[in-house]
Parts: structure tokens; C-alpha cells; sequence
């Protein structure tokens, strides 16, 4: 059974392995076209593919005198830099305090992490750049985020319209108050728009309260539309471990859009808890007031702007009257408990899939409870890797004695074998009558292991998801834990152990297929070559783990 086992751990990881190697969604790849082609494209595009940017960039419903030239207000709190613009009172930038980009240029040599090892470990190669994240990414020519429009309705307002705005800058860093910024525009007497962004210093949710007024005597009727906008570089490489892209909750259930699909409008809902968009760690994301009356549009142009358009229910405006809509936002990273406490669900857009979430989330608590004890999530991983030891340690001695005991009785299952080799029905009931003789289980072997297999799946989608290890060093070369590790040092040594617990376990059956299993360990160092070195870390000291529990068990079993 230990073959089985064995087999069965391997072709676990290696459907995991195969899924993220095909399955996984890639960024598509633009090819550039003839000029004469493109223009002919183009053209027909534009009457079949239907997009929000440029619905928004064309509709001149409305217009305004004397457009001011626009201008930026800066906006800080201990978490973010933000910087809104006057033109469509929207979103230009959100960089986030605390969290770098990646590095894109890192230490491909290994020679110098042999040569400083043991020597500097400060001039070892960072996972991060000196810029901060940034959620915010458009052109300066496309319409900004969470730019409102009223499409379907005769008093629809342009993208590039300048706002006024209440305030130059705002600074949220040495206060606990809210604070808020107000833009305000009228058009044509008819309406007027008013924009008003509330800012908590204490977290990344920011109200948003939108009021329409209707400045003429008759009434007016209009659709609110608040628009997400992020312009998708296609030559720029994704996550393969991660989606970048729109996500959207319709009745609590996660819908994900991959980008190279999204080729003309698609719509969802109603009953949106919220639209976003999203990458592996970060998010950013617009909570409706009414999500049973919210619908969510999907779209990107030929200008590679990628559209998530929250859409409101259809309302009626009578003369001289004023419509209130409040949004939510949350733009920040993908931290847990910080989504879980809007009390929308946001916690789901957090990748830890639909079955092994109930294990994934107890198992970050776990990690993170440890880390505020040795503040290194390496250690703590290696502490939680003990920790499930010890409560598997009963199922593992099970398992080993199990294996013992069946490699006492293969000399005659293979009599029993050359006996009734004609007859399989016989030679069932004969094996079976030996482990009842002998009281030897023959599954003993593999399902305490088979048990820990959930448990490691959890694990993994909380080593790759949960935005704490991002960026987490361990030691020395290992200086982030979300990642691989650069110089696949951890998954060979991983190797090695699991080639000595291979070794040391009993063995039973044909000798030529003994040696085969063998080869097992290096399967399995290759699917581990690209997990994240925490989780590598897990299975690494798992081994170990393991090779000094089977030498207590043989040295248990010899007296």
C-alpha cells in the first residue's frame, strides 16, 4: 500500500501542477497589424464590439461652458497616496503605503548567493522595488476610475468633464477624523452633479456619495453608472498563479473574467454585492447601495481599456429634486480580515477556492498567530508544520506499523499469488483471510497519509494567496515566501528527504518496481521547483519531520 500512497500524493500534486501549467488563464498577446489592416479592423470593430470606454469617451449629451483647465488634488492617510483629478472627478492615481511592486530585475547568477551566503546577507537580491503598488493604471487621453455617467437618459454627462473642487489637497495623517473631498458641476441648468469621496485614515474604505439634482421643473429620468477603468498592457506579462482582472460577487458567487475572452459586453447580475478589479494580492472594488436592483457590465475597447461598470436601477428625478446614491469602496490589498469586516463577502475575491477555504482561512489564523510570537512567517510555517505533526502523529504511527506488518506477509501473498494465479476471485479471498489473520489492514498504510492531503491542498492555497507572505522573508536567500525560490535550493533539498523517507520505508512487491518509486522524489522536486518556497518549506521539514518518526517507529518495531 505504500506504493499506492505514494502514488496517490504524486498524482495529486501533479494535477495541481498540470492545471496551473494549462489551465491557468495567460494575458493574450497583441499582434501588430498593417496600418491599412487596422484601420479596416477598426472600423469593424466598432459596430460590433460594444465598450464602456468608448460609450463614455463619445457620449456629448450634455455639455458645459468654459471647461477650466484640470487639476489635482492630493489625498494622504497612513495607508495610501491617492491623487484625484478635476477632470470627471475621478481617480488619476492610489499607490499603496507598505506595499512595493515586485522586483523585475533579480539576481539570475548563483554564484553571488553562494559567495555572501555566509558572508553579507544584507546585499542579498530584494523581491521588491522602491516604488509602491500602484492600483491605478490609465492613460492620460482615457477617462479616469470610478468616473459616473448616466448612460440611456437624455441628460448624460461627458468622461472629460472638469469639476470644482472643494479643497486643493487633504492630509489624513496625523488625524482620526474623516475627511472629504467634494466636486461639484453643473450642465446646462438642467442638472447638477455632485461627487463627494469620505476618507477613513484608520483603513481603505471610502465613501462615496453621489447627489443628482434636477434643476428644471420637469422630471428627469436616468440609469447611474459608476465605472472602474484600468488600461490592460498586452505585452505586459500576468501571474500565472493569480487572475488580473474583473471580478464581480452576483449572489455571493465569485465570477471571474478573463481578459482575452472579453471581446464585447457582457453583462451580470442582478444581485451584485460588488464589481472589482483585481490582481493575485490587491483589489479594487465598488460596493453598490442596492445590489438586488445592481447589474454589472464588462468590457474593453480596442484601446485595451478594460471597463467594470456598475449600473444602478432606473430612476425618476422630479423637478427641483435631489437623488442620493451611496457607494462603498474599498481599494487596498487582499488582507482578510480587512474584506471580511465590510460584511459583503469582499473576503471571497481571496482565491482559496470553494472546498478548501474551510481549511485555508483556519490555517492562516494559525500561521499568523504564530508569526506575533517569532515574527518570521518562515518559522512560523515550520512551527505550524510541527504542529500538524504532532496532531497526525497517531495516523503516521499507524501508517508505518501498517506497512511493517504488510512487508512481513509479502512472501506469502506472492505464494498465495503463484498458487491461484488463475483464479482472482480465489486469491481475493485468500489474501483477505491472511490480513484477517494476522489482523493486518491493508488500507492501514496509505489512509493516514491520504487524510493529510486535504490538508496540504489548504495549506498551499494559503501560502499562495494570503497577502502576509508576500514579499516575507525568511532567511538568507529566501527573501520572499509567496514566491519560489530563486535558486530552487529548498525544492532539491526537499527532494533529497523525500528520496531518504522513500528509502527507509518498507518495501514490498516486484523489485523492479521498488526501484521505479524511486524515481518518485524527482517528480516530485520538479512539480515543487515553481510552488511558493513556503509552502516547499512545509513539505521540506514535513520530510524531515517524517524521516525521524519512521526511525523512532523501526527502532520501536526492532525491540
Amino acid at each position: 500500500m505504500d506504493k499506492r500512497t505514494f502514488l496517490a500524493i504524486v498524482l495529486a500534486i501533479a494535477v495541481l501542477a498540470l492545471y496551473q501549467i494549462f489551465l491557468v488563464k495567460q494575458q493574450p498577446q497583441k499582434q501588430p497589424a498593417p496600418a491599412a489592416q487596422q484601420t479596416g479592423q477598426a472600423q469593424k470593430e466598432s459596430v460590433n464590439q460594444s465598450a464602456a470606454p468608448q460609450k463614455l469617451s463619445t457620449t456629448r449629451k450634455i455639455s458645459t461652458k468654459n471647461q477650466a483647465v484640470p487639476k489635482d488634488i492630493n489625498v494622504e492617510t497612513p495607508h495610501y497616496v491617492a491623487v484625484f483629478s478635476t477632470k470627471g472627478g475621478a481617480l488619476k492615481s492610489f499607490r499603496l503605503k507598505g506595499y512595493q511592486k515586485d522586483c523585475a530585475e533579480c539576481a539570475n547568477d548563483i554564484y553571488p548567493i553562494i559567495k555572501k551566503l555566509f558572508i553579507n546577507t544584507s546585499e542579498m537580491p530584494k523581491p521588491k522595488s522602491t516604488d509602491l503598488v500602484e492600483l491605478v493604471q490609465v492613460k492620460e487621453d482615457m477617462p479616469y476610475p470610478l468616473t459616473i455617467s448616466f448612460p440611456q437618459s437624455s441628460t448624460d454627462i461627458p468622461p472629460d468633464t472638469v469639476f470644482q473642487a472643494d479643497v486643493s489637497k487633504l492630509d489624513l495623517l496625523n488625524t482620526k477624523e474623516k475627511k472629504s473631498l467634494a466636486f461639484t458641476q453643473t450642465y446646462d441648468n438642467k442638472i447638477k452633479v455632485e461627487k463627494i469621496f469620505t476618507f477613513d485614515p484608520d483603513n481603505y474604505t471610502i465613501g462615496l456619495d453621489i447627489k443628482v439634482t434636477n434643476l428644471t421643473k420637469e422630471p428627469i429620468t436616468q440609469i447611474p453608472q459608476l465605472s472602474w477603468l484600468q488600461y490592460v498592457d498586452p505585452k505586459q506579462e500576468q501571474d500565472s498563479y493569480g487572475h488580473d482582472g474583473p471580478v464581480i460577487s452576483v449572489a455571493r458567487s465569485i465570477e471571474r473574467e478573463d481578459l482575452k475572452k472579453i471581446t464585447k459586453e457582457k453583462t451580470l447580475g442582478p444581485n451584485v454585492l460588488w464589481g472589482a478589479y483585481e490582481s493575485k494580492y490587491f483589489i479594487s472594488s465598488v460596493i453598490p447601495p442596492n445590489p438586488s436592483l445592481t447589474n454589472v457590465t464588462v468590457a474593453r475597447d480596442l484601446n485595451d481599456m478594460v471597463s467594470v461598470n456598475i449600473k444602478g436601477q432606473k430612476e425618476t428625478i422630479p423637478g427641483n429634486q435631489i437623488n442620493n446614491i451611496n457607494y462603498v469602496l474599498y481599494l487596498g490589498p487582499k488582507d482578510y480580515k480587512s474584506l471580511k469586516a465590510l460584511n459583503v463577502g469582499l473576503e471571497d475575491s481571496i482565491d482559496f477556492g470553494s472546498w478548501l477555504k474551510w481549511l485555508a482561512i483556519p490555517l492562516l489564523y494559525v500561521v499568523n498567530f504564530l508569526n506575533q510570537f517569532v515574527h518570521n512567517y518562515g518559522i512560523a510555517i515550520i512551527l505550524l508544520t510541527l504542529l500538524i505533526k504532532i496532531i497526525f502523529w497517531p495516523l503516521g504511527n499507524m501508517s508505518y506499523k501498517s506497512m511493517k506488518e504488510m512487508q512481513k506477509l509479502q512472501p506469502q501473498i506472492s505464494a498465495l499469488k503463484d498458487k491461484y494465479q488463475n483464479d482472482k476471485a480465489k486469491l481475493s479471498q485468500e489474501t483477505m483471510a491472511l490480513y484477517k489473520v494476522h489482523k493486518v489492514n491493508p488500507f492501514g498504510g496509505c489512509l493516514p497519509i491520504l487524510i493529510q492531503i486535504p490538508v496540504f491542498f489548504g495549506l498551499y492555497k494559503t501560502l499562495l494567496y494570503c497577502i502576509e507572505l508576500r514579499h516575507s522573508p525568511f532567511f538568507w536567500w529566501i527573501q520572499d515566501l509567496s514566491a519560489k525560490d530563486p535558486y530552487y535550493i529548498t525544492p532539491i533539498i526537499m527532494g533529497v528527504t523525500q528520496f531518504i523517507q522513500q528509502k527507509m520505508q518498507p518495501t514490498m512487491g516486484d523489485p523492479t518496481q521498488a526501484k521505479i518509486m524511486l524515481l518518485m522524489p524527482v517528480v516530485m522536486t520538479f512539480f515543487f521547483l515553481n510552488f511558493p518556497s513556503g509552502l516547499v518549506i512545509y513539505w521540506l521539514f514535513n520530510n524531515i519531520l517524517g524521516i525521524g518518526q519512521q526511525l523512532y517507529i523501526n527502532k520501536k518495531l526492532a525491540k
